[in-house]
């Protein structure tokens, strides 16, 4: 599949298509952001909600711009809107002037780690742990708790196209963990 095509078919909405993208542009713009952010997990998260984003809003992308630049504004912008929001977080609730207290709000979600015991699932489990946590808590909501992605939103506090493209990325990281061993 071409990248025109995929954009076209993502556009109707074609599942494979929005796999295609994703498969074909996460590096480039997962590898821009650790560039940015020096973080991994927040490199990550951005990139999440970077595809989120785009393909929430794929009817809106003109192909006069290459679909990579179109990501990498996204990705930019959103970057932008979490600093701006982390600085917001942070307030001086010090009334005297000679100290400085800081109260910073902290909004990550604490990673969910349940024992599963049913037959035949021990490997299956060794391998879902060698995923980051994040990916572990959308796993076990989905294919263990058998929550809907509405439910998983509303759990996570989290749009419901992020925990798709979160889902579908994990879905994709475990393939390749069982496939090596």
């Amino acid at each position: 599949m071409e990248i025109k095509d995929a954009i076209s078919k993502a556009k109707e909405n074609n599942q494979i298509a929005f796999n295609f993208l994703l498969d074909a542009y996460w590096n480039d713009v997962y590898a821009f952001q650790l560039k940015r952010t020096l973080n991994e997990n927040d490199a990550e998260d951005i990139t999440i909600q970077t595809f989120s984003k785009a393909f929430d809003k794929i009817n809106t992308y003109k192909e006069d711009y290459k679909f990579k630049t179109w990501l990498i504004t996204i990705s930019k912008n959103i970057h932008i809107d979490l600093i701006r929001k982390q600085k917001n977080s942070i307030r001086n609730t010090s009334k005297d002037n000679d100290e400085h207290y800081f109260q910073i709000i902290d909004d990550s979600p604490t990673p969910e780690d349940k024992i599963i015991t049913e037959q035949n699932l021990a490997k299956l489990l060794r391998d879902i742990k060698k995923l980051k946590p994040h990916y572990q808590e959308v796993i076990n909501l989905r294919y263990f708790q058998e929550l809907s992605y509405k439910e998983i939103s509303l759990e996570l506090k989290e749009p419901i196209n992020n925990v798709k493209v979160k889902l579908l990325r994990a879905k994709k990281l475990l393939a390749a963990i069982i496939t090596k061993t």
